[in-house]
């Protein structure tokens, strides 16, 4: 396989260098070397990455995405937990639709008052019960790397 620099490797994936660090420090990928000052990868790296992107968008914490990785670098993906995943995604989707109907019906309602609305008011009954906090987090950006793990580890 082709050597990439941490350059080239932050080009292809859109991961920052830093974050490209930070992935090292915290053991979600490493490089084969150096030359000179500047990291050297494989270019298997950029499946690596793509895989910690795509669990990143799923709303995996860094450190349940190093968690998949087995000793040899390949991925041991838990269907399980994958389906358990999808699960939350599922009841997150409804229950942001059902907030996204109630904003609309509000933005719309003729009632003199919002608080005069019937459907504003089950509304309000269903934020004050909680009703309406996600089910799971929400995706982070790629971006942020750093900060973003800080909150996954806690």
């Amino acid at each position: 396989m082709r050597e990439l620099d941490i350059g080239e490797v932050s080009r292809r994936s859109g991961v920052s260098a830093s974050a490209l660090r930070y992935y090292e420090e915290i053991g979600l990928i490493r490089p084969i070397g150096r030359r000179g000052l500047r990291r050297q990868y494989d270019e298997a790296v950029l499946e690596r990455l793509a895989l910690v992107a795509l669990g990143r968008a799923a709303g995996f914490g860094l450190d349940e995405i190093a968690s998949i990785f087995a000793t040899d670098g390949r991925p041991r993906i838990d269907r399980a937990r994958l389906v358990a995943r999808a699960d939350e995604l599922d009841a997150t989707i409804r229950t942001l639709g059902a907030m996204r109907d109630g904003l609309r019906h509000a933005a719309v309602c003729r009632a003199p008052s919002h608080l005069e609305c019937p459907t504003f008011r089950r509304l309000l009954r269903a934020a004050a019960a909680g009703a309406f906090e996600p089910a799971a987090p929400l995706p982070r950006p790629a971006g942020g790397a750093r900060r973003a793990a800080k909150h996954s580890r806690s």
